[in-house]
């Protein structure tokens, strides 16, 4: 599989204060790459640093054939093709199920859009017998569906995810994590911020622990599942 993203060295600060130090993590063609650890430990400012919505202060990121992304501006690198599905969803409430999903084509001019959307239809069927309700009124899984389909609608090749599974129920989280495999199978490579660290693991190729700012261990996701320090630290010790 073909390198599609590398973070080199990558530093970010909120002010004069350091949250990131010296990150460097990539993301193969294809995968899902899970990005474990405590709140406050730096996934979300990742995310957020690839999808351009914060400026490193230092380092690199590089995006398929060495494009620099960090010198983009937000809207540029969803172009490029990289969705980011934000923690908290951010749907439109005032608006419907079928007007967030449009929102998510507003890069796109292209005949493909019906499809992609006939698609997002296809791996969430209860958005589509929603689509003419508010978003504001659908159930919180219902709401994170609807932001997973607004992010696929322009057609990424990456889908950044941060916490998809917050305040879910278990069957929900289930059927979402099913859905990810099915959008993955499809094509579009996955990097999933997440606090269920067991689901993450068992749906991730491979992983990355982080802990104030510093990657402190990468591995297979298989090999993260037995490793004694992550199953003391994020697993519970025990199968749940």
């Amino acid at each position: 599989m073909k390198q599609l993203l590398q973070l080199r060295d990558l530093h970010v600060k909120y002010g004069n204060i350091e949250v990131l130090h010296g990150i460097n993590l990539e993301v193969r063609e294809g995968e899902i790459v899970t990005i474990l650890g405590a709140n406050g430990a730096g996934k979300s400012t990742t995310l957020m640093t690839i999808s351009g919505l914060v400026k490193p202060s230092q380092g690199d990121i590089l995006f398929d054939q060495g494009a620099l992304l960090h010198k983009l501006p937000a809207q540029a690198i969803v172009r490029r093709g990289i969705a980011h599905v934000p923690e908290g969803r951010r749907i439109f409430d005032t608006l419907t199920a079928q007007e967030n999903i449009n929102l998510g084509a507003y890069v796109r001019s292209d005949d493909e859009v019906r499809k992609t959307q006939e698609w997002i239809y296809q791996l969430f069927p209860i958005l589509a017998e929603r689509r003419n309700q508010l978003a504001g009124t659908l159930s919180g899984g219902e709401q994170q569906m609807l932001a997973i389909g607004r992010a696929l609608m322009s057609h990424p090749r990456i889908l950044l995810l941060d916490e998809p599974s917050l305040g879910l129920a278990p069957l929900l989280v289930k059927a979402i994590f099913q859905t990810l495999r099915e959008i993955n199978t499809s094509g579009v490579t996955i990097v999933l911020v997440e606090q269920n660290a067991r689901a993450a693991l068992k749906l991730a190729h491979r992983g990355y622990v982080m802990e104030l700012g510093r990657i402190v261990l990468e591995d297979s996701a298989a090999s993260l599942l037995t490793n004694p320090e992550v199953q003391s630290a994020y697993l519970g010790g025990h199968e749940k």
